[in-house]
């Protein structure tokens, strides 16, 4: 009997909305896109520590579109880093180098693909539009890495800029912090290995070619297409291809040595621009050449497939499908001696491409260590490198 009431009352409630006309469930909402003007990402996905999460609900008064819900400009915030280490380490057995200062987390350049996104989670921001919007830099970098080179036992070896984020992304225009950098490893005849994606790195010529004259740098160019459009739809705050081969010819000429990456090289978007890449990189000047297999951690791989979709939908899940086939079926390998170049059949083929390419434009010289001998701690006098004189 219970049931019965009830069930007439639900009628009873039904009829009263169906003549109302309110009956019929209220049509699917779809969510704009978070795609702007000079962003990479097009989405901001939660923080994967977290315990709760947020979804955005349009409550119908056009709170998410329209009038009322366009989206705002995004600009950048900058937050003081108060670690007390300039020296970030590791152990990886894929890496050239074990050290490497990294004084900003997040990169305005916003490059859709890059793999230290998931890193800024740690900071408790998202890796999509926090990561290009709320940059994390250190302003006492340069005197946190005298204080480490002042540690008893330390051994100069060769530090990475620009192993996580770009050491000349546009904030550096005003807060100089890697020229800093730069200042302690000349003054202290440190070796250092740059990457960067930016024509910012020209300002610090006068540093780099005198470091240069003693073996102890090495710049490389990040170059991933020749197509604008697509630059500027995959790294929207980077420089040009065309301007990043000035860079290599500019530093060439001023007798810094210059490489390339074509990094990443995504299956069905930009692979097939390697070997134009490596040609014109080396026509400009490049000495050295490299390349990564796209990598997708963590957040990266919805972020991406979002991306893909947004901007080329037409080829997106062939791009998906050849990136699986290089990963055993993932879109990602986190696995040592395979995270960089991928397995399989195609994977394999783009090692052999970039090896032939490498050989043909002399892209593929050995790569001398820099100079670790004439490093000098802070109140230590450097060595001179100079040859044994005659003693008559």
């Amino acid at each position: 009997m219970r049931e019965d009431r009830a069930d007439g009352k639900d009628a009873e409630a039904i009829a009263a909305l169906d003549r109302a006309g309110l009956a019929d469930p209220p049509p699917e909402i779809v969510m704009p896109s978070l795609a702007r003007h000079g962003r990479g990402s097009v989405t901001n996905p939660a923080v994967r520590f977290d315990r709760t999460t947020g979804s955005p609900f349009d409550d119908g008064w056009d709170t998410l579109s329209g009038e009322f819900g366009e989206q705002p400009k995004l600009t950048t915030s900058l937050t003081k880093d108060a670690t007390k280490s300039a020296i970030s380490w590791n152990n990886s057995p894929d890496l050239g180098f074990d050290r490497a200062v990294n004084h900003y987390r997040g990169c305005e350049h916003g490059c859709v693909y890059c793999y230290a996104r998931p890193t800024h989670a740690y900071l408790g921001y998202s890796p999509g539009l926090d990561f290009e919007t709320k940059l994390i830099y250190k302003p006492d970098v340069a005197e946190l890495l005298r204080k480490e080179f002042r540690k008893p036992g330390y051994v100069a070896r060769t530090l990475a800029l620009g192993s996580n984020t770009d050491p000349y992304q546009p904030v550096e225009r005003t807060l100089k912090l890697t020229r800093s950098v730069l200042e302690v490893l000349d003054e202290h005849n440190h070796p250092v290995s740059i990457v960067t994606k930016s024509a910012g790195v020209l300002r610090d010529l006068d540093i780099l070619s005198s470091m240069a004259k003693r073996n102890l740098v090495r710049v490389y160019l990040s170059i991933t297409t020749l197509n604008p459009a697509l630059a500027r739809a995959m790294e929207p705050r980077a420089a040009t291809p065309v301007r990043r081969l000035h860079v290599i010819a500019e530093l060439t000429r001023a007798g810094v040595p210059a490489g390339v990456l074509a990094a990443p090289m995504i299956p069905g978007l930009n692979d097939a621009e390697m070997e134009k890449i490596l040609e014109a990189s080396s026509r400009a000047g490049a000495r050295y050449g490299g390349y990564i297999l796209l990598r997708l951690p963590h957040e990266l791989r919805a972020m991406f497939e979002d991306w893909l979709n947004t901007h080329y939908p037409d080829r997106a899940k062939h791009v998906l499908s050849l990136i699986r086939e290089t990963r055993a079926g993932a879109l990602n390998e986190s696995r040592f001696h395979h995270r960089f170049s991928g397995q399989g059949v195609y994977a394999d083929l783009l090692l052999r491409r970039f090896s032939r390419a490498a050989r043909q434009w002399g892209l593929d010289e050995v790569r001398e260590g820099l100079n670790c001998t004439l490093f000098a701690a802070p109140g230590e006098k450097a060595p001179r490198e100079t040859a044994q004189m005659s003693l008559f």
